[in-house]
């Protein structure tokens, strides 16, 4: 997702530079915008309940792994040594077994969420593009990217609300859903390394 952002940055710039020789300046968080239109709201609402089941299955193989592992806890000076090393063991075939799975199920989530970002991307540039040339805008920078260092900027330059507006007044309507993030959560694994998680935008300009 980090990827397809900062090519729409960088292309959004690229685009209203050219829509007028001089002009104004604005910002814009695209990644803001893209999740608070309606079919933002709605693609996001369809990715999770597509995850559903697969957050329910972790959720279930944690719950199992936890179980085991009070059954190890409180039989520490009443299980045998065979029963204990038997617990051991499938404790951490099922340690694995749930990293492998939670893994595989955060890839395929990414590679969702990366696909409507960028189909739904497309699009708010072409909204972008139109209201930077009638609105006589030279520059829009993206304050949601780590390559757009933004310093400072008016919340009075800033175009967010006006692009998700304008999108979803010539977008056909949608259900307003909240949007959906951290679908799939890779639970507290014993000895199993946690899937790094996204870097946080930039914040937009307070408004």
């Amino acid at each position: 997702m980090k990827s397809t952002l900062c090519v729409l940055s960088l292309l959004g710039i690229a685009i209203s530079a050219g829509a007028q020789t001089a002009g104004k300046v604005g910002v814009i968080n695209i990644q803001s915008a893209i999740i608070s239109t309606n079919d933002g709201k709605k693609a996001a609402s369809e990715i999770q309940t597509r995850f559903n089941p697969k957050k329910a299955e972790v959720d279930k193989r944690q719950n199992e792994l936890n179980q085991l592992q009070d059954q190890l806890n409180r039989g520490r000076n009443t299980l045998s040594e065979d029963a204990r090393q038997n617990l051991m063991r499938e404790i951490d075939q099922k340690t694995k077994s749930l990293k492998y799975f939670t893994e595989d199920a955060q890839s395929e989530l990414n590679q969702e969420e990366q696909k409507a970002m960028g189909e739904l991307g497309g699009r708010i540039m072409a909204v972008i593009d139109k209201y930077a040339k009638d609105h006589g805008y030279a520059l829009i920078l993206d304050v949601s990217s780590p390559q757009t260092p933004v310093l400072y900027a008016s919340n009075t330059i800033d175009i967010t609300r006006d692009i998700i507006e304008l999108y979803d007044k010539n977008a056909p309507a949608a259900p307003a859903v909240a949007p959906a993030s951290g679908i799939v959560k890779p639970p507290a694994v014993p000895s199993a390394a946690q899937p790094a998680a996204a870097p946080a935008p930039k914040p937009a300009p307070p408004k």
